[in-house]
């Protein structure tokens, strides 16, 4: 028997998986959807996607994935995310300093799309300097780089598609509770069986669901510590550079570059004329000495922020003298840490809860490819639910 699709659904997280999961509940025919989060305005700053852009790619080294990426890619040039996607396509490439395991990922990435239908006729190699010229006829570095570019891809301005899909949820009829009255402190359980019959915020009132679908991000292990353990909070640095409207001109179009040891930026945004860059590494964790569960800060600055590792601010200055060097000089503004849930095998976590009756699912290690996907679907073990 299928349940009653006016049961309570209760989703915690109004980032892009918390987002994306309440539009297809939607779409689905629930009718009584209420989303939490502790911002007090959506988009809510504590998502890893409160931010301009983010990579729209399909190169996985696992089919599964690229389909799903391939199939995101197609609702990203729907009318309802279309407006936030921009199709410029993806270079991705290596230094001539790059360690072997930098390089390895390059030979990965592209033996995942060489050969794959879809991609063959949107690849070509970049394996000297006139053919990166050919693509980005902007640099005026030395630009030492040996890689692909990929035509099928591109990015998307992630702060403007959440807000825009939260816009489009209040026509739908899903509430929305904000702030500390929208946030989560705990599950609340029933006994015998033990079965999750709500959400209780940090006001003291509870939200009384059928399924609690639990979006939080790195934030999900403050509910559900299990998460935690294979799931790890983990933070990256985010820089900007502040253009010149006949600067963002300039460079308008250019395809998203991601140089694999040292890091990635897109073209500037026509609107506040930020150009955005990120380095590559291993991240920054915030274990607790007494749970060994990492966790974001309990509380995150708003931007802009003044600083980031000098470590990463020195990639970043090297990226832009071998591309732009007239900007490697430059002071960054709006710096800050983005933080997502991060698995070891950049695997997502999308699953019941264990011995909550199946009236848990939680949605966890995005591993800082989430947002891409999060047009595609609604969450599977909904269909299993669906079935209980």
């Amino acid at each position: 028997m299928t349940t009653d699709k006016t049961a309570p659904v209760v989703v915690a997280g109004a980032g892009a998986w918390g987002l994306s999961t309440a539009l297809h509940l939607v779409n689905d025919g629930y009718t009584n959807v209420t989303v939490l989060d502790r911002a007090s305005e959506l988009p809510s700053r504590y998502s890893g996607a409160y931010d301009l852009n983010k990579i729209v790619r399909a190169e996985y080294e696992d089919p599964f994935y690229t389909d799903l990426a391939l199939e995101a890619i197609r609702e990203w040039r729907t009318p309802l995310f279309g407006p936030y996607y921009h199709h410029t396509g993806y270079v991705v490439a290596t230094s001539d300093k790059a360690p072997a395991k930098a390089v390895q990922h390059l030979e990965k990435a592209l033996s995942s799309v060489r050969d794959h239908a879809s991609f063959k006729p949107f690849i070509s190699s970049l394996d000297t300097p006139l053919k990166f010229k050919d693509v980005f006829w902007q640099f005026s570095g030395p630009s030492r780089f040996k890689g692909y570019v990929n035509r099928h891809a591109g990015y998307a301005h992630s702060s403007n598609a959440m807000k825009g899909i939260y816009r489009h949820l209040t026509t739908r009829g899903v509430r929305f509770v904000l702030g500390e009255a929208g946030r989560v402190s705990e599950l609340v359980y029933s006994r015998n069986p033990r079965r999750c019959v709500g959400a209780r915020t940090a006001d003291g009132t509870t939200h009384q669901a059928a399924l609690i679908i639990v979006c939080l991000g790195a934030y999900a292990a403050e509910i559900i510590p299990q998460v935690g353990t294979f799931a790890v909070a983990k933070c990256w640095s985010v820089a900007h550079v502040q253009l010149t409207e006949e600067e963002c001109d300039f460079l308008r179009g250019i395809p998203v570059l991601n140089i694999r040891d040292l890091g990635f930026f897109f073209e500037p945004d026509p609107a506040t004329r930020l150009f955005k860059i990120c380095p590559l590494g291993a991240g920054y964790v915030n274990t607790s000495e007494t749970s060994g569960i990492s966790l974001p800060p309990l509380d995150v600055l708003p931007p802009p922020q003044d600083h980031i590792p000098l470590e990463d601010e020195r990639k970043l200055r090297r990226l832009l003298r071998e591309t732009f060097p007239w900007m490697a000089g430059r002071p960054f503004v709006d710096q800050k840490m983005c933080w997502f849930s991060d698995t070891s095998d950049s695997e997502y976590c999308v699953d019941f809860v264990p011995d909550t009756d199946q009236s848990v699912i939680v949605l966890a290690g995005d591993s800082g490819h989430g947002f891409s996907m999060s047009p595609f679907r609604k969450p599977e073990p909904v269909n299993n639910w669906e079935l209980v």
